[in-house]
């Protein structure tokens, strides 16, 4: 898939993600136009152009091609589009994001992250079926970039990442020359070899460790 342009601040300082007020809502309301209007609290916050990137990758992440999610801002609608389908109940009318839904978006948007602000082609994989991919992806994107993993909804976020050995990839994500990652938005934890479960045929990680737990909704990406 090609990577559109998610920014670092959109991940870490929208005003949808600026109080626990605000980011509690988010997870109990349903990811659906008519829910969304229904609470002032989220509107106010959509007023700010990052809360409105932020909520358009969860939308990405969560929601399955076709469905759509709109809203209107000081008379101007803005439209956020599904498309990985790995939070759909999320969209339910009476949907809301539980622990499963917050860890597999949560590896999505930070597995989108771009602080180089190019498109950059990606094969997302994972032990979800929204991530599997055939035999002609796996050729075309060999190289694996690393993984990512976390909570981008918990106050304060975690957002975790490891490397291939040898690789320098995640410079995608942490700008830089990719060796030296000190000061990137996501926290690179080391090799991927050293933190995660044996790969799977896909070449993916179905685990990783971070902060001392064992986080199960792991994507790990791979680049031509």
């Amino acid at each position: 898939m090609s990577q559109p342009v998610f920014t670092r601040n959109a991940l870490s300082a929208s005003a949808l993600t600026a109080n626990d007020r605000v980011i509690a809502t988010l997870m109990d309301t349903p990811l659906t136009s008519d829910a969304i209007a229904r609470e002032p609290v989220l509107m106010r916050a959509l007023r700010d152009p990052l809360s409105r990137e932020f909520l358009s990758y969860a939308v990405s992440c969560a929601l399955p091609a076709g469905k759509w999610v709109s809203v209107s801002i000081d008379g101007e609608r803005y439209g956020f589009q599904g498309q990985l389908e790995l939070a759909s109940r999320w969209g339910a009318p009476s949907g809301h994001c539980n622990a499963d839904c917050r860890g597999w978006v949560s590896a999505c948007m930070l597995a989108r992250v771009n602080h180089l602000g190019d498109t950059v082609p990606l094969s997302m994989r994972g032990k979800d079926k929204a991530l599997s991919s055939d035999a002609a992806e796996r050729s075309a994107f060999p190289s694996r970039e690393g993984a990512y993993y976390g909570d981008v909804f918990a106050r304060p976020q975690l957002r975790f990442a490891c490397t291939s050995p040898g690789s320098t990839l995640i410079r995608r994500v942490c700008g830089g020359t990719g060796d030296d990652t000190e000061g990137c938005v996501v926290d690179v934890l080391g090799d991927c070899d050293d933190l995660c479960s044996r790969e799977a045929p896909d070449g993916s990680f179905r685990s990783c460790k971070g902060q001392g737990r064992t986080i199960t909704a792991v994507v790990t990406i791979f680049r031509e």
